[in-house]
């Protein structure tokens, strides 16, 4: 199947078996880029997992649930084509990887804390997301575009999903405000991150979404939130980063753990 039909085909079914048994193999620069972006998601995917049962509200159990499931669909599709790259399987990149193997930007791993905390990293990681995607799925690389056409569907209901709790929690009580401001201030040192160039992205002029276009639209987006919400812009300590290159927060370890043990103590296993 040519990289045309196969744009058709991940646009209605999205599986990453689609991806497996339809893609071309990608060049090693374009294998490292969509590990990028499926660790991102699969990160994102775990931490919001931790929420099932655990939620503030039946509702909200099921919208994140829904969440992580999304998240972890489109882990899946990114890794299954890096994966093609090296002979490998989604699992075999999900499970038997190190943590400094790992590439997913700081601000995936950082922990659920409260229900505030989770809900500022997801309104980053969404609004972020959301202008990820509407740029790759113009990329020249089909597959990719593919991949983001079908994630953006479901990053623009993360997205609102995220704003309407920032709006609740910040215009709410005394209390929930703070928790709010507190989340807030603990997520945003990890933003700038999410926006650096650097030598692969560069590379993959065309192919991949620069990281510091998708700024403008960033800052536009959320500080229409943030006005509503009567918070200002949160400023000051920037992270420095460097989840890109396997550089990584104490909290990735404790997740990898946690995610990766089954697989590792079964090797193989199917059921």
């Amino acid at each position: 199947m040519s990289e045309t039909s196969f744009q058709v085909s991940v646009g209605e079914a999205f599986t990453a078996e689609d991806v497996a048994e339809a893609a071309e193999k990608p060049t090693e620069q374009v294998a490292r880029y969509a590990l990028r972006l499926g660790d991102d998601a699969l990160i994102l995917a775990q931490q919001l997992g931790w929420w099932v049962a655990r939620a503030p509200e039946l509702e909200e159990d099921v919208a994140l649930t829904n969440i992580a499931l999304d998240q972890l669909g489109h882990a899946r599709a990114f890794l299954s084509y890096a994966g093609l790259a090296w002979g490998k399987t989604e699992d075999d990149l999900a499970y038997f990887r190190g943590e400094s193997e790992f590439v997913n930007a700081q601000l995936f791993e950082q922990p659920n804390g409260d229900f505030a905390q989770t809900i500022a990293r997801q309104f980053v990681a969404s609004h972020f997301q959301f202008e990820l995607y509407r740029q790759l799925q113009g990329s020249a690389n089909a597959t990719l575009a593919a991949i983001a056409a079908k994630a953006l569907k479901e990053v623009d209901y993360h997205r609102d999903h995220a704003d309407q709790w920032m709006l609740r929690l910040s215009l709410g009580t005394d209390e929930s405000r703070r928790r709010m401001l507190r989340g807030l201030e603990v997520i945003w040192p990890f933003v700038e991150e999410l926006f650096r160039d650097d030598e692969l992205t560069d590379s993959l002029k065309g192919v991949a979404a620069a990281p510091s276009s998708l700024l403008e639209g960033f800052e536009k987006s959320t500080a229409a939130v943030f006005a509503r919400c009567e918070i200002e812009i949160p400023a000051g300590f920037v992270a420095r980063g460097g989840g890109r290159l396997g550089q990584h927060t104490e909290f990735l370890g404790h997740l990898l753990a946690e995610m990766q043990v089954l697989a590792r103590e079964h090797p193989g296993a199917t059921w």
